[in-house]
């Protein structure tokens, strides 16, 4: 479970755990998604309401707020005010990216961002939660990169606690449009909605059995195959090759977070979700033996609990991410979930 600030749990369900998703799991999914009856002109009436608890101006507010309360962290290299105004996954990215950076003598990024769309849902009553997209870019020793199409959630769980950023995905494919009701209002979808190709809530397992299992997965039958799942199995496996060469075993699993996800209707019935996962990684001497030591990937250093941590018999190299999807309607024939961007940093290392 990732570490660090949490806030009360939404009531919905949070991205599905991997396990082996097998050919009778996959079609008895697949069914279930083809037979649902809610169409998505429906939840755009139920959801488009005159009941608005947060409007425009407030969503622009908050996003404000988080920026400049971020830069003037970063500018600072204060890690106490960086972990403020983020939580869940995002948590977790923010105050590792910090440990890193400072253990380096690095200083924390600061961002250049452009003209924001907001995508804000129709919700009546807590918790509250928009969507930023921007183009983002990084500066370096005051000079910005090139910016990137991010997108950015925030969440507030109350009217006395503090807006945060729950999830930020970086975009490697154009993001769809997005479904507004006739006052501006994004339509919020459920974890549960079965006119989807996959219900939002077990998106992330059936990722998951591709990144596990690779292109043979029956998941692979309806998750789009990219950089983000077959090209991150086959960056895993040769992980796994290489540690064989070395005599030692190699092992990863793509597994769910226990962080809230968030859905919007896009223009043609599907979805965009966005989730958080975690990817567990070991290295080890067969059978756990103790042998010569097992180096501990640079990136993960500075995240030991003690410096004098050697891996003899074992290295944990753990990665949190984010990821965004777009889940076709249950009736476009042939489609499949695509993952369309990420973001992500090692959040937990141990050797012993």
């Amino acid at each position: 479970m990732p570490r660090g600030r949490r806030t009360p749990a939404r009531t919905r369900t949070a991205a599905g755990y991997a396990g082996l998703l097998g050919s009778a799991a996959l079609a008895a999914v697949t069914a279930l998604a083809a037979a649902g009856c809610t169409s998505a002109a429906a939840t755009a009436s139920a959801a488009s309401g005159s009941d608005h608890s947060l409007t425009f101006a407030e969503a622009e507010a908050a996003y404000g707020s988080y920026l400049t309360a971020s830069d003037a962290a970063a500018a600072q290299g204060n890690a106490t005010r960086g972990e403020e105004n983020v939580a869940y996954a995002q948590w977790s990215i923010v105050s590792s990216q910090y440990t890193a950076l400072a253990t380096a003598r690095t200083p924390v990024p600061r961002y250049r961002y452009g003209r924001p769309v907001f995508y804000v849902p129709a919700l009546a009553g807590y918790p509250q939660w928009f969507m930023v997209a921007v183009p983002r870019a990084a500066v370096v020793e005051g000079k910005p990169g090139a910016a990137v199409n991010t997108i950015m959630v925030f969440e507030r769980h109350d009217t006395d606690l503090p807006w945060t950023l729950d999830g930020v995905a970086v975009l490697d494919q154009p993001l769809p449009s997005i479904a507004r009701g006739k006052d501006g209002y994004a339509i919020d979808v459920r974890t549960t909605e079965s006119d989807l190709l996959l219900p939002p809530d077990v998106l992330g397992a059936t990722q998951a059995a591709v990144v596990d299992d690779g292109p043979t997965s029956a998941a692979a039958a309806v998750i789009g195959s990219g950089p983000l799942t077959t090209g991150l199995y086959a960056t895993q496996n040769a992980h796994a090759s290489v540690a064989a060469a070395r005599g030692l075993v190699y092992q990863w699993l793509l597994q769910g977070a226990p962080d809230p996800q968030f859905e919007l209707r896009t223009a043609n019935g599907g979805a965009l979700v966005l989730y958080s996962m975690l990817l567990t990684t070991t290295t080890a001497h067969p059978g756990l033996a103790s042998g010569s030591p097992i180096p501990v990937p640079a990136g993960f250093v500075p995240l030991l609990a003690a410096p004098t941590e050697i891996g003899y018999h074992q290295v944990f190299a753990d990665w949190t991410f984010e990821y965004a999807a777009v889940d076709p309607p249950a009736t476009a024939h042939g489609a499949k979930v695509q993952i369309i961007g990420a973001d992500g940093a090692p959040t937990f290392g141990h050797a012993y």
